[in-house]
C-alpha cells in the first residue's frame, strides 16, 4: 500500500501526542484478528447474530470480541437493539465494537434465522461459510473479527459508538481502508498457502485505520477519549502518564506538565474523558499490569512496584476494587482462556 494515511487528529498542537497515545493504548490491549464467515445470502433472507461477549459469565472482560462486516456486493439493513435501522450497501464497511446482538435483512423477511444455525466449513481453516435466502438478489458479506485482551480497562473500546459504518461512496473515505478492504475480499475466497496470516495482518491494519478515521471525525467534538487525544492540554497530561506510570501523580504535577492550572485540568479532564485525572492513572497502571500478568513470569510483588504501588498488599487492594478477584486468580484465569475464541456462536 504506498497511499500515505491522513492524520487522524485536527489538533496541530496534540497531534503528534494522540497519534503516540492511540499506538499505546492499542498495543497495551494485543489486538489479533481475521476473516471468519464468507456469507452470500439471497432476497429475502433475515440472519440474527448473536452476542459474542456476554457481560455476566465470569471474567468476560478478558477477551473482547468487534465484528466486522464488509459488504462485497448487493445491499441490505442492520439493526441493533434500541437502535435505527441502517441501510448499507456495496462497499460499505460496518463495525460492531462490543460484538452485540444485530440483525441484517433484505427484502420482505417473515422469518429471522440465527447465523449460527447456518454455518458450514468455509475453504480456508478457521472460516465459516453461508449460503442462504430465498433465491432473489445476492448479497456478500465477509464477516471478520477483532480480538484484544484486558477490555476491562480499554479506554479505546469504551469510547466507541455501539456500530460504526464507512461509506465508500463519501469521501473521503480513506485510500487505505478502500484498499484493505479490497484486499481482504480477494483473499476470503482463496485458501492459497499465507492467506490466513495475510487476513489476520489485514484485518489488524482496517481496525486501526477505522479507529484513526474515527478520532479525526471526533476530534473537534470537546467530548470523548478521541477528542481528549486532540486537546493540546489533556493530551499533554495522559503523555505525562503513559511515559511514568509509577510516578506518584497528583493533578498538580499533571497540570504543571501540561502548562494549566489544577481546576482547569481537573474539569477539562472531566468533561472530556467522563473521569477524574486520578481515576485514569489508575486504570492505565492496571492496563499495563494486567497485561503483565497474563504474558509473564514476574512476581506479583516485582508488577506492583513498576505500576506505582509501594507494596503487593496494596496493589492487591486496588487489583481486586478493580477487578472483583485477586491479580494471582486473574493470572491463572487469564492463561487458562488462551486461546478460546468461539466464532461464531
Amino acid at each position: 500500500m504506498t497511499a500515505t494515511p491522513p492524520s487522524f487528529a485536527k489538533t496541530p498542537d496534540g497531534a503528534g501526542q494522540a497519534r503516540d497515545l492511540l499506538a499505546d493504548m492499542l498495543r497495551a490491549v494485543r489486538l489479533t484478528g481475521s476473516v471468519y464467515m464468507n456469507a452470500r445470502l439471497t432476497e429475502p433472507f433475515g440472519v440474527v447474530t448473536p452476542p459474542q461477549f456476554d457481560e455476566t459469565k465470569p471474567l468476560a472482560h478478558l477477551r473482547h470480541i468487534s465484528i466486522f462486516h464488509l459488504i462485497a456486493s448487493g445491499r441490505c439493513t442492520v439493526e441493533l437493539p434500541g437502535e435505527e435501522p441502517r441501510a448499507v450497501a456495496a462497499g460499505d464497511v460496518l463495525l460492531v465494537p462490543f460484538a452485540g446482538p444485530h440483525k441484517i435483512w433484505n427484502g420482505e423477511v417473515f422469518e429471522e434465522v440465527s447465523a449460527a444455525g447456518l454455518v458450514k466449513p468455509g475453504p480456508i481453516d478457521g472460516m465459516w461459510k453461508i449460503n442462504h435466502g430465498g433465491g432473489g438478489e445476492t448479497t456478500r458479506i465477509v464477516c471478520g473479527f477483532i480480538e484484544s485482551s484486558e477490555f476491562l480497562f480499554a479506554p479505546v473500546f469504551r469510547s466507541l459508538p455501539a456500530l460504526m459504518i464507512y461509506r465508500s461512496h463519501n469521501e473521503p473515505v480513506g485510500a487505505v481502508i478502500t484498499s484493505t478492504v479490497n484486499q481482504i475480499l480477494d483473499l476470503a475466497d482463496q485458501a492459497a498457502p499465507g492467506a490466513d496470516l495475510m487476513l489476520s495482518h489485514l484485518m489488524q491494519l482496517l481496525f486501526v485505520e477505522v479507529l484513526r478515521r474515527h478520532a479525526s471525525d471526533e476530534s473537534d467534538k470537546g467530548q470523548g477519549l478521541f477528542s481528549a487525544l486532540g486537546d493540546p492540554l489533556i493530551s499533554r497530561a495522559l503523555q505525562s502518564v503513559h511515559q511514568d506510570p509509577s510516578r506518584r501523580w497528583t493533578v498538580d504535577d499533571l497540570a504543571r506538565e501540561a502548562g494549566t492550572s489544577r481546576t482547569v485540568l481537573a474539569d477539562r479532564f472531566r468533561a472530556m474523558m467522563g473521569q477524574t485525572p486520578m481515576d485514569y492513572v489508575a486504570s492505565w497502571r492496571m492496563q499495563i499490569a494486567s497485561g503483565r500478568l497474563r504474558d509473564g513470569q514476574e512476581s506479583i510483588g516485582a508488577i506492583a512496584a513498576d505500576v506505582g504501588y509501594e507494596s503487593e498488599a496494596a496493589f492487591n487492594r486496588a487489583f481486586k476494587r478493580v477487578t472483583g478477584t485477586t491479580p494471582g486468580r486473574w493470572r491463572s484465569e487469564s492463561k487458562d482462556m488462551s486461546g478460546k475464541i468461539m466464532l461464531p456462536a
